[in-house]
Order: structure tokens, then C-alpha cells, then sequence
């Protein structure tokens, strides 16, 4: 009894976590990009994914976190994490720069069909017929609220869309590469970034990018520095939570999470940012969305969790891992 309620627990915790975690750095990267106007995306997620290396290394060479060193062979283990990792962040802020918080967040819907999708052909796991009705409910209100988008933006939606499919992918590779346990979770945050963060910075100047963000006009502004630490900052604690949520409970109750989060983020989204247009039938369809959410969140955390248990085999001593 006791480790069933330290294991809900540590389900609950760490899922408020990851749902605090993602509505601020929603909140910093709108004000980073569209409120102060800083005008390239690809420069902020450089400093993101240098946040995470510089912190980690650190907290490494402190004794604090502990990961293998570095090998080449490192980077087939954790394959194709790597690119999911730098397509999910690069597209994510491109559809916060391009799109209003409210439809930035009904978009974002989609990630829970594209994740309940993959978990069954990755991981095995069938969702109950429960869990795919409140999905498709949620999808059903995003695309009512979709419809009656007074500021639509092809490229915004196609970049939010590609965020999913990688957002999806992400947690579901992350749940198989934890409990595989080479690299454990802050291995996997490191290598992540490591990897890739020479070709973001190599596309990013090819692209212009880097030079239009070294010559943005607001760098001697002290609050706009605060505001872009703070996005950087805020990077590496929402990879830390995704990893740490999507270990306790699984890639689609991480991102039921997220979605759980965007109610708060929809409704102050249309105050925050100044570009979204209000209509009724977008309105209603983010009602609908997040309706689909709150019955999935009652479903999901009132079962009981997994537990791991060893049979032993009377004419075997090696011990077989059964799950109930």
C-alpha cells in the first residue's frame, strides 16, 4: 500500500510539474518573440538547447546528476531522439511566433491522437475506448475552433501540426529509451542537445538567423535580457519535467498534461500578445477541446498504477519481470 501511494505520488507531482513548467515557457517564448518582436526563433532555441548542456555539464562535474561520458556509439543508442528533439523544439517556436496563444494551444490538441497513434505501434499500448472518445472530443474542438480562426496562418499551422507529430514522438521514444536505462534521464537531456545543437547553429547562420538575432535593437533592454534568460532558462526545466512526467506515467498522459495546462494558457492568450481576434465559433470549439481533456485527466489518474513484480521459477533462478 505504501509504494502504490509514494508511486501516485510521484505521478501527481510530477505531472503538476511538467504542466506549471509548460505553461511558463509558453508564456516566456510569446513575450520573447512576438511581444518584444525579437525575430528569430532558431536563435532562441540555440540558447535553449546551450542552457541544457552548460547546466547539466555543470551539475555533473558537481557530483549533483550523473551520466556516461561522451562516445559517438552514444549517439546510435539514443537515435532517433536527436532529431525529434531538435524538430519538436525549432517548430514549436515558430508556431508561438507565427500564432495566437489560443490557437497555438487548440493545435497543440492533436499531439494527444498523434501520441495515442504511436504508443500503440511502439509501444503496445491500446487506449481504452474512454480514452479515444474524450481524444477525439478534443479534436473535434479544435477543429471547430480551427474553422472560425479569424487570423489564419498556413505556415503557423503547418509548423504547429509538425510540432505534434514530433511532440508525440518524443515522449514515446523517451519512455522507450528510459526504461531501457543506458543512458537514464539526464544522459538522454544531454546527448539530446549535444548532438544537434552544431547542426541548428550551422542552419541558423547558413539562414540569416543568426545575424538577425545579434542585431536585434532590444539587447540593452535589462528586461528583455531578463526575458530571454528566463526563455533559455525555461527550456531545460520543460525538457527535465517531459522526461521526468512521461517516466512516472506515460507519453499520453504527459501530453493530456499539456493540454490540461493550455486552458489556462487559451483564456489569457487572448489578452496576452495582442493578435488574437475573438469569434464565437472559435470560442466554442476551445470549450469543447478542453472539455475532452478534463474527462480524459479523471479517467487517466483515478486507475491505479502499474506495478513491477518478480516471479520466481522453481526450476529456474533467473528472475522474469511480470507487469499486473
Amino acid at each position: 500500500m505504501e509504494d502504490e501511494v509514494v508511486s501516485l505520488f510521484s505521478r501527481i507531482s510530477s505531472a503538476l510539474f511538467y504542466g506549471v513548467s509548460s505553461f511558463m515557457i509558453i508564456v516566456a517564448n510569446k513575450l520573447t518573440l512576438t511581444s518584444y518582436g525579437f525575430p528569430s526563433f532558431q536563435f532562441l532555441a540555440l540558447g535553449q538547447m546551450t542552457t541544457g548542456i552548460v547546466v547539466l555539464f555543470i551539475a555533473k562535474q558537481i557530483g549533483l546528476v550523473d551520466f556516461p561520458g561522451f562516445s559517438f556509439s552514444i549517439f546510435w543508442k539514443i537515435w532517433p531522439l536527436p532529431f525529434i528533439f531538435i524538430g519538436n523544439l525549432i517548430c514549436g517556436l515558430g508556431g508561438t511566433q507565427r500564432l495566437n496563444l489560443p490557437m497555438f494551444t487548440i493545435l497543440r490538441r492533436f499531439t494527444i491522437l498523434f501520441t495515442m497513434i504511436a504508443e500503440y505501434y511502439v509501444l503496445n499500448v491500446k487506449a481504452s475506448r474512454t480514452v479515444q472518445f474524450t481524444v477525439f472530443l478534443m479534436i473535434f474542438g479544435a477543429l471547430v475552433a480551427a474553422s472560425g480562426d479569424l487570423t489564419f496562418d498556413p505556415i503557423g499551422y503547418v509548423m504547429i501540426l509538425l510540432n505534434d507529430v514530433f511532440t508525440a514522438a518524443n515522449g514515446v521514444y523517451f519512455k522507450k529509451k528510459l526504461d531501457a536505462k543506458d543512458l537514464g534521464k539526464y544522459g538522454l537531456l544531454f546527448y539530446n542537445s549535444l548532438f544537434m545543437i552544431l547542426p541548428v547553429a550551422l542552419f541558423a547562420w547558413y539562414s540569416g538567423d543568426i545575424e538577425k538575432g545579434l542585431a536585434f535593437k532590444d539587447w540593452g533592454n535589462p528586461w528583455f535580457l531578463v526575458q530571454f534568460l528566463m526563455s533559455c532558462t525555461m527550456g531545460f526545466v520543460l525538457n527535465y519535467s517531459i522526461v521526468l512526467c512521461t517516466h512516472c506515467n506515460s507519453a499520453l498522459t504527459t501530453n493530456i498534461v499539456g493540454v490540461l495546462k493550455n486552458l489556462l494558457v487559451t483564456y489569457i492568450g487572448m489578452f496576452l500578445g495582442g493578435d488574437y481576434i475573438f469569434s464565437w465559433i472559435n470560442f466554442i470549439g476551445l470549450n469543447i477541446s478542453v472539455s475532452g481533456s478534463i474527462v480524459y485527466s479523471y479517467v487517466t489518474f483515478k486507475r491505479p498504477p502499474t506495478k513491477t513484480v518478480v516471479v520466481e521459477e522453481p526450476k529456474n533462478p533467473a528472475k522474469l519481470l511480470q507487469t499486473v
